[in-house]
């Protein structure tokens, strides 16, 4: 697999360009079009000048409208920004909401965090909602002529790994490739879960919610294989998605191939 082009940015957590990998015919995916990242509310005014400078136009935000509301995205000059979210509900813990009852079976169970994550994109590729956000998201990519497209949630590793999937896919790179660009958040987010754990440490956790919360900062096999068992068991495989879920026809998937593939 080609390595993954990390933009080298400190105030957004794992942020990538996913352009270089071979796609459809063996063209290349450009450069300096398609970026991925984590939340992007606390980003430094020398980072967000580089993210200019390497050609940004849109901003698509993953989040839930909580999630927005709580860590609105940083205005930038000459930048469009659409809110696309996969869920309507904020489920990070992180926001203000109550989540007593989730914590506490985290800590009596070591493996509901994994449970969860699992029963989150199930819904993921299920939900209308979710399916609309995704056709609006390739929508705009395939309307896109100039400049980059950053596309963001929290973490920038579960909703953002889930889009990822399906463009890679619709530019023709081998699943293989997608499923280790996608567990390559686990790497950009090492020393984002250790530093979290310390903190969840010294507040007097147990072992079993420290390790839940690991998982949680995590991606994994288990969670790329929920989505494409769920896409083929319900709806036969991810083209069929892809064109009738998502209702994304073939005219538009060769525009996203023209514009984002090297000639």
């Amino acid at each position: 697999m080609t390595a993954p082009i990390v933009l080298p940015i400190k105030s957004v957590r794992n942020p990538r360009d996913i352009g270089g990998y071979v796609g459809s015919d063996g063209r290349k995916i450009r450069t300096h079009r398609l970026l991925r990242t984590g939340n992007i509310s606390e980003i430094t005014t020398a980072d967000e000048q580089y993210l200019l400078d390497y050609g940004l136009r849109t901003i698509i935000d993953l989040r839930s409208p909580a999630e927005c509301k709580q860590n609105p995205d940083k205005e930038l000059d000459n930048v469009e920004h659409y809110a696309c979210p996969l869920s309507a509900e904020d489920n990070t813990g992180g926001h203000g909401l109550d989540m007593s009852k989730e914590f506490a079976e985290y800590r009596k169970d070591q493996y509901a965090g994994f449970k969860l994550m699992c029963r989150r994109y199930h819904h993921h590729i299920l939900s209308k909602s979710a399916q609309q956000s995704f056709h609006h998201i390739i929508e705009l990519i395939a309307e896109n002529d100039d400049g980059a497209i950053l596309y963001h949630c929290s973490e920038g590793k579960d909703r953002t790994g889930l889009v990822t999937i399906i463009i890679l896919y619709i530019l023709g790179v081998d699943m293989e490739v997608i499923r280790q660009d996608y567990l390559y958040s686990n790497y950009m987010l090492n020393d984002y879960r250790a530093v979290r754990d310390q903190h969840f440490k010294r507040a007097g956790e147990n072992d079993n919610f420290r390790a839940n919360m690991r998982v949680l900062g995590s991606v994994a096999n288990s969670y790329f294989d929920t989505s494409l068992i769920t896409i083929n068991e319900n709806f036969g495989g991810l083209d069929s998605y892809i064109t009738n879920e998502l209702e994304v026809d073939n005219q538009m998937q060769e525009l996203i191939r023209e514009k984002y593939l090297e000639k």
